[in-house]
C-alpha cells in the first residue's frame, strides 16, 4: 500500500502543497515575530526617551536596566546594554517628529492612516533587526536617509552585507541625481520615477580599468562585467545590446548601449563618453531617442525611449542648457572608475573590527531572525 501511494501522482503533489504551505507558514510567523520584536524594540526606546531615563537615574543607568531585565527575563534575547542604546536610536530615528508623520510602530487611533504612513510602517515592520542596526549607524540623525535604505532593502531583498556595500557606495546621495529634463518631455508621473533610475555619479571600479583607456576599452570592459553593471544600474534593466545598429534613412547608426526598464517599460539608450561633456552629445543621443521611438518602440505597449549620457566629468550649467534645448527625455551622469568610499567621521561610521565587537556582544545572529 505504501509503495502505491508514492508512486500516486496526485499524492505527490498533495506532498509538495503541504510542504510549501508550511514554508509558508514559517515564513509568515517570522515575518510576525519581527514585526513584534520591533515594536517593542521602539516602545522601549520611546520609554527612555520620554522619561529622561538616563539623566533620572544616572549615568549607569542603560547597564542597569540591561541586568535588570535579563534577570528578569532570563531567555529573552536583545536585552544587552548596547542593544538598549539602538533601541534608543531606532526611537529617535524614527518618531513622530522625526519623520513628520504619525506614530509609525503600533496603531494610530483615529483609524484613518495615509498610504504613505502604512508603506513606511510595513517597511520598517520586515526589515530584521540586523539591517536596521547598520541603518541606524550609517544613517545616525538622518531619517530619511535611513527611510531610503530600509525602503530599499524591503524592494531589492539586500542581506546585510549587500546592504552595507550600498551605503559604502553612498547610494543615497547618487540616487536620482542625474541632470536631467524628465520633467518637461515625460508624462506627469513617469518623470519622478524615470529620474530615480538615474545615478550621479555612476561607479564603474568593477570595469577593473587603471591605466590609460579609451572609449571602446571602457565600453569592453562593462560589457565584460554585465551582471556588476546591471547592478549598478538599478533594479528592472535589461540588456538589449551593444553597439546597436539602427538604420536611420541612408546612414548606418550604433548605440552605445541598449537597455529595456522593465519597471518604466521603455527602452533606455546610453552613450559612454570618457571625456567632458559636450552640447554635441545631446544631439547625437537626442536623434538615437527618437531613432528608437520609431524603429523599436511599440506605442501599444512601450513609453516613449529615454537617453542617459555617462561622461567623465560635466560644467552642469552647460549640461542644464543643453538638456533645456532637447526634446527628448535625457539624463547627464558622470562617472568614477575608483569606488566611493565615504569620508568616514571619527565616531560616527564604525570600523570592522567595531562592527564585529557589536555583533560578538549582542550575539545578533540570535535574534535578528
Amino acid at each position: 500500500m505504501s509503495t502505491l501511494i508514492h508512486i500516486d501522482t496526485e499524492y505527490k503533489q498533495w506532498i509538495q502543497t503541504l510542504s510549501k504551505r508550511y514554508r509558508q507558514c514559517q515564513i509568515k510567523a517570522a515575518v510576525h515575530v519581527n514585526h513584534e520584536m520591533l515594536a517593542y524594540y521602539w516602545e522601549l526606546g520611546r520609554d527612555i526617551v520620554k522619561l529622561h531615563a538616563e539623566q533620572r537615574w544616572g549615568s549607569g543607568f542603560m547597564r542597569s536596566l540591561s541586568q535588570d531585565l535579563q534577570q528578569e527575563l532570563p531567555d529573552a534575547k536583545g536585552l544587552t546594554q548596547s542593544n538598549l542604546y539602538y533601541c534608543k536610536k531606532f526611537y529617535l530615528l524614527y518618531n513622530e517628529d522625526a519623520i513628520k508623520f504619525p506614530q509609525v510602530v503600533g496603531k494610530i487611533e483615529n483609524g484613518n492612516e495615509p498610504q504613505l504612513v502604512s508603506t513606511i510602517q510595513s517597511h520598517l515592520s520586515v526589515v530584521p533587526w540586523g539591517h536596521h542596526r547598520y541603518i541606524m549607524d550609517k544613517c545616525e540623525g538622518n531619517t530619511d536617509k535611513a527611510l531610503f535604505y530600509v525602503r530599499q532593502t524591503v524592494e531589492n531583498g539586500w542581506s546585510r552585507a549587500t546592504l552595507l556595500n550600498w551605503i559604502d557606495s553612498n547610494l543615497y546621495e547618487r540616487q536620482g541625481k542625474a541632470l536631467t529634463n524628465f520633467s518637461v518631455t515625460l508624462p506627469e508621473g513617469t518623470s519622478d520615477l524615470a529620474r530615480e533610475i538615474t545615478k550621479d555619479p555612476y561607479d564603474f571600479a568593477f570595469a577593473g580599468i587603471t591605466g590609460r583607456y579609451n572609449e571602446k576599452t571602457m565600453k569592453e570592459a562593462l560589457l565584460k562585467n554585465m551582471t556588476d553593471f546591471l547592478v549598478e544600474l538599478g533594479t528592472g534593466f535589461a540588456y538589449v545590446g551593444k553597439e546597436y545598429r539602427l538604420q536611420i534613412g541612408e546612414t548606418e547608426n550604433f548605440i552605445d548601449l541598449l537597455f529595456y526598464n522593465l519597471q518604466l517599460r521603455c527602452y533606455v539608450a546610453i552613450e559612454v563618453k570618457i571625456d567632458k561633456f559636450d552640447a554635441r552629445d545631446i544631439g547625437q543621443l537626442g536623434t538615437y531617442v527618437t531613432a528608437v521611438n520609431h524603429i523599436l518602440r511599440d506605442p501599444e505597449k512601450d513609453n516613449p525611449t529615454i537617453g542617459l549620457l555617462v561622461c567623465k566629468s560635466k560644467d552642469n550649467t552647460l549640461a542644464q542648457y543643453a538638456l533645456e534645448s532637447s526634446s527628448q527625455p535625457i539624463g547627464i551622469s558622470e562617472y568614477e572608475l575608483q569606488k566611493l568610499y565615504p569620508t568616514k567621521v571619527e565616531g560616527t561610521i564604525p570600523t570592522i573590527a567595531e562592527i564585529e565587537s557589536v555583533l560578538n556582544d549582542t550575539k545578533i545572529e540570535e535574534y535578528e531572525e
